[in-house]
């Protein structure tokens, strides 16, 4: 790679609007050639919405960008992507019916002398750009079958493809597990050696440590100050960058008195898909009281989330066992079941599978409860949304009105829309399932304290999470699941990661 300058990147008097809302208000900042660049800041500060800019996919803002001492204005993330800068997504962008070779080279695939795709070619290229990532994985196979540490990788390839210089990775750790996180590092740290700049979001500060060599604190839209050295940074530095204060009240489990039983599951079993002779799970059997937290907890692949979708109703012709809510014994056929007997399920992927982003919160909100918004047989409009309004103000949903689009919030209030609209079926078990995945640490801390609340008032809750401290402080009660059943069980007094992920790994 050729010479390049100390400062490789640069952004100058960044603005950015959504319909009169100021995502960014003149930020700059300076991206050092071959360092590792990590953006910290609460959600809502306004990261994505930079490295989006950074990376072409928003064109339209005011201010500048110097790219290798050359100013450039990106109209798309092709154009960014031809001058070297690329951007991994927390979605990965990946077609998974394609195999790893046709997704690099997809839409600059390689041609022969006659005009026909070079395929041996391009799987040639694909295996040498893997194995610059020290990975080992057959160009041939399908990305769907891949994990999801694994799309990263080929995700980085094709970046690597169009010899970026600069690689954008927003939130890279947020569904991966530990040992796939060591992998990732070690491939960042084989980038910075090819000089390459790394631009890193993560709300997982333990782990930006690892890897930083200088912090760039973004809050409410506006540059806050750097820290150009990580060795001389700690936790509460990081935090104050962030949110400008101290963590006040951070979250604390309080112990209260549960109600009487609300979910029972016996002899629950989900076999997979492909082979009927082996279960995702098998003859899970546990209950859930009045006001109690109860944590599941499990590698990943252990089948945390098909767990909590089949009682849910969500895979009824494979699914059997029984179900019981406040003792009574429930087929649930279908998610219709599920909400109509009182079970709601925040999901994994609130972008995905929990929200419409185009849509307001208004709609997002009575979506899973319109019979409420409904009167004389039509929709009312003044009920939606004064039911949007009643969880704005009971979630304290940061957004200058209910009419705004759910896309534009920061992750954190668009997890308590997801709440907020499974709140509003009035349900008597709510199921969360990675309910702080992506936010940041003041966020997290309220999403604590809303489940707490939620408790107190009587309702039996099922939290699966990745993290284990998240999992440890929010839980009255812990179940760890591996090998398709539950391995152990733990309490407040004899719940530690050790014992947890010793449990986790039988």
């Amino acid at each position: 790679m050729k010479n390049q300058p100390d400062i490789l990147f640069e952004a100058h008097g960044i603005t950015k609007t959504f319909g009169g809302v100021i995502a960014l208000n003149n930020v700059s900042l300076k991206v050092h050639t071959g360092k590792v660049n990590v953006i910290v800041g609460e959600n809502g500060a306004g990261k994505s919405t930079l490295m989006k800019i950074l990376s072409g996919v928003y064109p339209d803002y005011e201010g500048k960008l110097i790219f290798n001492n050359e100013e450039v204005h990106f109209n798309n993330p092709k154009e960014a992507m031809q001058k070297g800068i690329a951007i991994i997504h927390q979605e990965l962008n990946l077609i998974p019916y394609l195999t790893i070779a046709q997704n690099i080279f997809l839409g600059r695939e390689l041609r022969n002398a006659f005009g026909f795709l070079n395929s041996q070619l391009m799987r040639n290229k694909t295996k040498e750009l893997l194995t610059r990532l020290n990975c080992d994985l057959d160009p041939n196979s399908l990305v769907s079958k891949l994990r999801v540490g694994e799309q990263q990788l080929v995700e980085i390839a094709k970046a690597l493809l169009e010899e970026a210089q600069v690689v954008i990775m927003d939130e890279p750790t947020s569904a991966i597990s530990d040992s796939e996180v060591e992998s990732l590092f070690r491939v960042i740290k084989s980038l910075q050696e090819q000089n390459v700049s790394i631009l890193y979001i993560s709300h997982k500060l333990d782990e930006l440590f690892l890897i930083a060599d200088r912090f760039i604190g973004l809050r409410d839209g506006k540059m806050v100050g750097t820290i150009e050295n990580s060795a001389e940074a700690k936790k509460d530095d990081l935090i104050r960058l962030m949110v400008g204060r101290d963590i006040k009240n951070v979250f604390q489990k309080e112990k209260a008195p549960f109600g009487e039983e609300v979910l029972r599951v016996e002899k629950l079993s989900l076999p997979r898909k492909f082979d009927k002779s082996s279960y995702v799970f098998k003859d899970i059997d546990f209950t859930v009281k009045k006001g109690e937290i109860l944590g599941i907890f499990g590698l990943m692949g252990a089948g945390r989330t098909e767990l909590l979708e089949t009682i849910f109703g969500l895979h009824p012709k494979e699914m059997s066992g029984i179900v019981h809510i406040e003792n009574k014994a429930l087929k649930i056929r279908s998610v219709m079941d599920a909400v109509k007997n009182g079970i709601g399920l925040v999901p994994e992927d609130r972008k995905e599978d929990g929200l419409v982003l185009q849509m307001e919160i208004t709609k997002n909100v009575s979506m899973a409860s319109i019979g409420q918004v409904v009167k004389n047989g039509l929709l009312s409009s003044r009920s939606e949304s004064n039911l949007a309004k009643k969880y704005i103000e009971t979630l304290k949903i940061k957004a200058p009105s209910e009419k705004q689009y759910s896309k534009n919030l920061s992750g954190g209030n668009q997890q308590k829309v997801v709440l907020a609209k499974w709140l509003a079926t009035d349900p008597k078990v709510l199921f969360l399932d990675e309910p702080t995945r992506g936010i940041d640490v003041n966020a997290k801390n309220e999403i604590y304290h809303l489940i707490n609340d939620l408790a107190k008032k009587g309702l039996g809750i099922v939290v699966v999470s990745s993290e284990l401290p998240e999992i440890i402080v929010i839980s009255d009660r812990i179940l760890v699941l591996s090998n398709t059943k539950i391995n152990a069980e733990f309490n407040q007094d004899t719940a530690n990661e050790e014992l947890i992920m010793q449990a986790a790994i039988l």
